[in-house]
Protein backbone atom coordinates (compact mmCIF):
# COMPACT_ATOMS: atom_id res chain seq x y z
CA UNK A 1 0.00 0.00 0.00
CA UNK A 2 1.50 3.35 -1.08
CA UNK A 3 0.09 6.80 -0.23
CA UNK A 4 -0.75 9.23 -3.22
CA UNK A 5 -2.19 12.83 -2.64
CA UNK A 6 -3.86 14.95 -5.42
CA UNK A 7 -2.17 18.82 -4.94
CA UNK A 8 -4.83 21.35 -5.29
CA UNK A 9 -3.08 22.50 -8.11
CA UNK A 10 -4.61 19.06 -10.37
CA UNK A 11 -7.97 20.34 -9.77
CA UNK A 12 -10.60 19.42 -12.24
CA UNK A 13 -13.81 21.03 -10.76
CA UNK A 14 -12.47 23.10 -8.02
CA UNK A 15 -12.51 20.91 -4.74
CA UNK A 16 -11.68 17.48 -6.88
CA UNK A 17 -8.91 16.15 -8.80
CA UNK A 18 -8.56 16.28 -12.59
CA UNK A 19 -9.79 13.05 -13.70
CA UNK A 20 -7.12 12.38 -15.96
CA UNK A 21 -4.65 13.23 -14.05
CA UNK A 22 -6.04 10.93 -11.12
CA UNK A 23 -6.15 8.06 -13.10
CA UNK A 24 -2.82 8.74 -14.42
CA UNK A 25 -1.18 8.27 -11.22
CA UNK A 26 -3.41 5.27 -10.40
CA UNK A 27 -2.29 3.91 -13.67
CA UNK A 28 1.53 4.22 -12.53
CA UNK A 29 1.14 0.72 -10.55
CA UNK A 30 -0.06 -0.97 -13.75
CA UNK A 31 2.80 -2.50 -16.12
CA UNK A 32 1.55 -1.35 -19.79
CA UNK A 33 -1.66 -0.68 -20.89
CA UNK A 34 -4.19 0.51 -18.19
CA UNK A 35 -7.84 1.02 -16.98
CA UNK A 36 -9.27 3.35 -14.30
CA UNK A 37 -12.84 3.69 -13.38
CA UNK A 38 -13.69 6.87 -11.41
CA UNK A 39 -16.15 5.79 -8.48
CA UNK A 40 -16.27 8.61 -6.44
CA UNK A 41 -15.03 13.12 -6.62
CA UNK A 42 -11.12 12.64 -5.95
CA UNK A 43 -10.18 14.72 -2.91
CA UNK A 44 -7.59 16.96 -2.89
CA UNK A 45 -5.11 17.44 -0.59
CA UNK A 46 -5.68 14.13 1.36
CA UNK A 47 -3.70 11.47 1.47
CA UNK A 48 -5.18 8.25 -0.40
CA UNK A 49 -4.60 4.75 -0.45
CA UNK A 50 -3.14 2.81 -3.36
CA UNK A 51 -3.84 -0.68 -2.54
CA UNK A 52 -3.33 -3.71 -4.78
CA UNK A 53 -6.35 -6.24 -4.50
CA UNK A 54 -6.27 -10.32 -5.08
CA UNK A 55 -6.64 -10.34 -8.47
CA UNK A 56 -4.01 -7.58 -9.62
CA UNK A 57 -6.38 -4.90 -9.88
CA UNK A 58 -5.98 -1.76 -7.80
CA UNK A 59 -7.90 0.39 -5.74
CA UNK A 60 -7.19 3.66 -4.52
CA UNK A 61 -8.97 5.08 -1.87
CA UNK A 62 -9.94 7.48 1.06
CA UNK A 63 -10.39 5.25 4.54
CA UNK A 64 -13.23 2.64 3.74
CA UNK A 65 -14.33 5.06 0.10
CA UNK A 66 -13.16 3.38 -3.15
CA UNK A 67 -12.31 6.53 -5.19
CA UNK A 68 -10.95 4.43 -8.03
CA UNK A 69 -9.96 1.56 -9.44
CA UNK A 70 -7.87 0.61 -12.16
CA UNK A 71 -6.69 -3.10 -13.64
CA UNK A 72 -4.32 -3.97 -16.99
CA UNK A 73 -6.32 -3.67 -20.05
CA UNK A 74 -5.72 -3.76 -23.89
CA UNK A 75 -6.51 0.04 -25.59
CA UNK A 76 -6.43 -0.77 -29.23
CA UNK A 77 -8.12 2.15 -31.70
CA UNK A 78 -10.37 1.97 -34.34
CA UNK A 79 -8.67 4.67 -35.77
CA UNK A 80 -6.24 6.81 -34.71
CA UNK A 81 -6.75 10.81 -35.96
CA UNK A 82 -3.83 12.55 -37.35
CA UNK A 83 -3.43 16.79 -37.52
CA UNK A 84 0.04 18.66 -38.03
CA UNK A 85 0.94 21.33 -35.37
CA UNK A 86 -0.46 24.39 -37.37
CA UNK A 87 -3.49 22.74 -37.66
CA UNK A 88 -3.73 21.75 -34.02
CA UNK A 89 -2.79 25.85 -33.65
CA UNK A 90 -5.78 26.44 -36.00
CA UNK A 91 -8.16 24.16 -34.44
CA UNK A 92 -7.81 26.01 -30.83
CA UNK A 93 -9.24 29.15 -32.29
CA UNK A 94 -12.10 26.88 -32.34
CA UNK A 95 -12.84 25.71 -29.71
CA UNK A 96 -16.09 26.04 -28.87
CA UNK A 97 -16.06 26.80 -25.65
CA UNK A 98 -14.85 30.02 -25.07
CA UNK A 99 -12.61 31.47 -21.92
CA UNK A 100 -15.50 33.30 -20.15
CA UNK A 101 -18.06 30.61 -21.11
CA UNK A 102 -16.06 28.01 -19.65
CA UNK A 103 -17.79 25.48 -16.76
CA UNK A 104 -14.21 24.88 -15.00
CA UNK A 105 -11.62 27.57 -15.61
CA UNK A 106 -9.67 25.87 -13.14
CA UNK A 107 -9.24 22.83 -14.41
CA UNK A 108 -6.18 22.15 -14.69
CA UNK A 109 -6.16 20.60 -18.15
CA UNK A 110 -8.38 22.72 -20.17
CA UNK A 111 -8.75 26.25 -18.16
CA UNK A 112 -8.20 29.41 -19.12
CA UNK A 113 -8.21 31.11 -15.61
CA UNK A 114 -4.96 28.73 -15.24
CA UNK A 115 -1.36 30.53 -15.52
CA UNK A 116 0.64 28.94 -18.67
CA UNK A 117 3.56 26.70 -16.67
CA UNK A 118 0.77 26.24 -14.28
CA UNK A 119 -2.17 24.86 -15.62
CA UNK A 120 -1.71 22.50 -19.40
CA UNK A 121 -3.92 25.09 -21.61
CA UNK A 122 -5.15 22.59 -23.78
CA UNK A 123 -8.11 24.46 -25.46
CA UNK A 124 -9.18 21.82 -28.03
CA UNK A 125 -11.16 22.60 -31.19
CA UNK A 126 -12.75 21.54 -34.27
CA UNK A 127 -9.99 21.12 -37.56
CA UNK A 128 -10.65 23.11 -40.46
CA UNK A 129 -11.54 19.78 -42.74
CA UNK A 130 -14.99 19.78 -44.01
CA UNK A 131 -14.88 15.78 -43.39
CA UNK A 132 -13.56 16.16 -39.76
CA UNK A 133 -16.42 18.55 -38.41
CA UNK A 134 -16.34 15.99 -35.19
CA UNK A 135 -12.34 16.07 -34.78
CA UNK A 136 -11.17 18.09 -32.39
CA UNK A 137 -7.24 18.95 -31.96
CA UNK A 138 -4.89 20.92 -29.93
CA UNK A 139 -1.34 21.78 -29.62
CA UNK A 140 0.44 21.04 -26.27
CA UNK A 141 4.10 22.42 -25.44
CA UNK A 142 4.87 20.58 -22.05
CA UNK A 143 6.62 22.64 -19.61
CA UNK A 144 10.15 21.43 -17.94
CA UNK A 145 7.67 21.65 -14.33
CA UNK A 146 6.46 18.13 -15.40
CA UNK A 147 9.58 15.84 -16.04
CA UNK A 148 9.65 13.08 -14.41
CA UNK A 149 12.95 12.26 -12.34
CA UNK A 150 14.04 10.28 -15.81
CA UNK A 151 13.64 13.82 -17.62
CA UNK A 152 10.94 12.72 -19.63
CA UNK A 153 7.13 13.73 -19.03
CA UNK A 154 5.69 12.02 -16.22
CA UNK A 155 2.66 9.71 -17.65
CA UNK A 156 0.46 11.05 -15.50
CA UNK A 157 0.41 14.01 -17.59
CA UNK A 158 -0.16 12.13 -20.80
CA UNK A 159 -3.19 10.61 -18.87
CA UNK A 160 -4.11 14.31 -18.02
CA UNK A 161 -3.44 16.06 -21.43
CA UNK A 162 -5.37 13.09 -23.13
CA UNK A 163 -8.39 13.74 -21.13
CA UNK A 164 -10.18 17.21 -21.29
CA UNK A 165 -10.14 16.69 -25.01
CA UNK A 166 -12.27 13.55 -24.90
CA UNK A 167 -14.79 15.68 -22.70
CA UNK A 168 -14.71 18.30 -25.93
CA UNK A 169 -15.50 15.60 -28.10
CA UNK A 170 -18.03 13.60 -26.27
CA UNK A 171 -20.09 17.39 -26.40
CA UNK A 172 -19.70 16.98 -29.93
CA UNK A 173 -22.32 15.29 -32.64
CA UNK A 174 -20.88 12.51 -34.09
CA UNK A 175 -23.06 12.61 -37.19
CA UNK A 176 -23.08 16.81 -37.60
CA UNK A 177 -20.44 18.39 -35.56
CA UNK A 178 -22.90 20.36 -33.61
CA UNK A 179 -21.74 21.48 -30.28
CA UNK A 180 -23.72 21.14 -27.08
CA UNK A 181 -22.57 22.26 -23.79
CA UNK A 182 -24.11 18.92 -21.20
CA UNK A 183 -21.60 19.25 -18.16
CA UNK A 184 -20.20 16.14 -18.26
CA UNK A 185 -17.92 13.91 -15.34
CA UNK A 186 -15.08 11.20 -16.95
CA UNK A 187 -16.14 8.27 -15.45
CA UNK A 188 -13.75 5.47 -17.19
CA UNK A 189 -9.88 5.96 -18.76
CA UNK A 190 -8.05 3.90 -20.74
CA UNK A 191 -4.61 4.52 -22.35
CA UNK A 192 -1.69 3.29 -23.53
CA UNK A 193 1.67 5.10 -23.67
CA UNK A 194 4.18 4.50 -26.31
CA UNK A 195 6.08 7.24 -25.68
CA UNK A 196 6.84 10.10 -23.48
CA UNK A 197 8.19 13.39 -24.89
CA UNK A 198 10.68 15.82 -24.00
CA UNK A 199 9.89 19.05 -21.45
CA UNK A 200 9.76 21.73 -24.32
CA UNK A 201 8.86 19.59 -27.24
CA UNK A 202 5.88 20.33 -29.37
CA UNK A 203 3.06 17.31 -29.17
CA UNK A 204 -0.16 17.43 -30.87
CA UNK A 205 -3.61 15.87 -29.60
CA UNK A 206 -6.53 14.96 -31.54
CA UNK A 207 -9.78 13.75 -30.14
CA UNK A 208 -12.94 11.77 -31.61
CA UNK A 209 -16.50 11.41 -30.49
CA UNK A 210 -17.42 7.51 -31.01
CA UNK A 211 -21.03 7.11 -29.52
CA UNK A 212 -23.73 7.94 -27.22
CA UNK A 213 -26.08 5.38 -25.17
CA UNK A 214 -28.35 7.99 -23.07
CA UNK A 215 -25.96 9.74 -19.93
CA UNK A 216 -23.09 7.75 -21.42
CA UNK A 217 -20.79 9.41 -23.78
CA UNK A 218 -18.06 7.97 -25.32
CA UNK A 219 -14.33 9.35 -27.36
CA UNK A 220 -11.23 7.91 -28.11
CA UNK A 221 -7.93 10.36 -28.21
CA UNK A 222 -4.31 10.11 -29.10
CA UNK A 223 -1.08 12.27 -28.51
CA UNK A 224 1.79 12.80 -31.47
CA UNK A 225 5.04 14.38 -31.15
CA UNK A 226 5.67 17.08 -33.98
CA UNK A 227 7.14 14.61 -36.33
CA UNK A 228 3.81 12.94 -36.13
CA UNK A 229 5.60 9.58 -33.82
CA UNK A 230 2.55 8.48 -31.85
CA UNK A 231 3.02 9.23 -28.01
CA UNK A 232 -0.21 7.84 -26.56
CA UNK A 233 -3.89 6.75 -27.39
CA UNK A 234 -6.82 6.78 -25.11
CA UNK A 235 -10.24 5.59 -24.86
CA UNK A 236 -13.08 7.43 -22.06
CA UNK A 237 -16.57 7.18 -21.10
CA UNK A 238 -17.80 10.47 -19.57
CA UNK A 239 -21.27 10.76 -17.78
CA UNK A 240 -23.93 13.58 -18.08
CA UNK A 241 -24.82 15.20 -14.84
CA UNK A 242 -26.63 17.90 -13.90
CA UNK A 243 -24.18 21.05 -13.27
CA UNK A 244 -24.73 21.08 -9.46
CA UNK A 245 -23.06 17.67 -9.24
CA UNK A 246 -20.14 18.74 -11.96
CA UNK A 247 -19.10 21.51 -9.49
CA UNK A 248 -19.56 18.92 -6.69
CA UNK A 249 -22.15 20.20 -4.99
CA UNK A 250 -25.11 17.09 -5.75
CA UNK A 251 -28.56 18.84 -4.89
Amino acid sequence: MTKIIIDKRFCGPPNSGNGGYVCGRLARHIPGAAEITLRAPPPLDTPLDAVATDDGAWQLRDGDKIVATGRPASVELARVETASFEEACAAELLTPVKPHEHPLPTCFVCGPARAKGDGLRIFAGSLARPSHSAVLAASWTPDKNLAADDGLVAPEFLWSALDCPTGFACNCDPQTGSFDKAPLLLGRMSARIEARPHPGEPCIITAWPTGRDGRKRTAEAAVHDGAGKLLAVARTTWIAVEREVQLGRPS
